[in-house]
């Protein structure tokens, strides 16, 4: 049983350190979930790939990520961990 565990997290391991990390050129993410007034214009003056990640926003998101990824899956550190909210261009708070 010992053995079973050290080798899952062995393969969790190399896993987490083979993931490519986001391009430098893909959008952070909007805490924005419905964009209201200027914020929206902004966003929707922007093609789908270079607007920023929105929760809640599966069809945009997806696009996104096969865009700059290739996958429509987010990365496993995506889930596992806590979210961190960048700022993006259209932030104003």
């Amino acid at each position: 049983m010992k053995s079973v565990i050290q080798a899952a997290a062995v393969v969790f391991l190399v896993t987490l350190g083979n993931v490519s990390f986001a391009d430098a050129g893909e959008p952070g993410w909007s805490p924005v979930i419905v964009a209201r007034g200027e914020y929206r214009q902004q966003i929707r003056s922007l093609p789908i790939q270079q607007r920023p990640y929105r929760p809640l926003h599966f069809y945009g998101n997806t696009v996104r990520r096969m865009h700059y990824r290739g996958t429509p899956a987010p990365l496993l550190r995506e889930v596992a961990t806590p979210v961190i909210v960048q700022r993006s261009r259209f932030d104003t708070w």
